[in-house]
């Protein structure tokens, strides 16, 4: 940030007075512009045994399957932001059943909620994806999943199926964990 979106003058990068960490600070307005993490809301959309997944028609990871899932906007609560980006990415209407995965990821200002949720009816693709479709266990596209989020939650969801009982799974996904995953590519 270069600028101040309040005033338009330039801004510097320091600790406010009163706070432990630095911000970009306008002296000429007083403004603190705070940049706090970003939520992606999805869903994992279930029918019968097998789950819906989107391969993506977009970067990051074009051509890799995910849950439905994207960035929550202002206005909309977490739940709302989960049915529409399942509605905008597999043309999927679901009833959701509850948070499922909260899956923090610090090293890119980003946390993942995802919903288990219902299929109720059709679907397609949506401008954002390539293709949709329904997975069994045994074909889901492992070595094709975009995300180790996405990896992640469908793994809890399998473990968890077995006894029919599905808690909330809460996890970090390090930079670390990140390298391994995407490897050096």
């Amino acid at each position: 940030m270069n600028f101040c979106s309040h005033c338009g003058q330039t801004v510097r990068f320091a600790i406010p007075a009163g706070d432990d960490r630095p911000r970009y600070l306008c002296d000429a307005c007083g403004s603190i512009h705070y940049q706090n993490p970003r939520i992606v809301a999805g869903t994992l959309p279930v029918s019968g045994s097998r789950i819906l997944l989107c391969r993506r028609a977009i970067s990051p990871r074009k051509g890799y399957w995910t849950l439905p899932a994207g960035f929550m906007e202002n206005a909309e609560t977490t739940v709302q932001a989960a049915a529409r980006e399942t509605w905008e990415e597999a043309c999927a209407e679901v009833d959701i059943h509850g948070l499922y995965t909260l899956i923090n990821l610090p090293h890119i200002n980003q946390v993942y909620m995802i919903f288990r949720a219902e299929l109720t009816g059709g679907f397609s693709a949506g401008p954002e994806s390539l293709e949709v479709a329904l997975f069994e266990e045994h074909e889901i596209p492992w070595d094709e999943l975009a995300f180790p989020t996405i990896e992640r939650t469908l793994r809890h969801f399998y473990a968890d199926r077995g006894d029919g009982h599905y808690p909330l799974h809460i996890s970090d996904i390090t930079a670390e964990d990140r390298e391994r995953y995407f490897g050096s590519a």
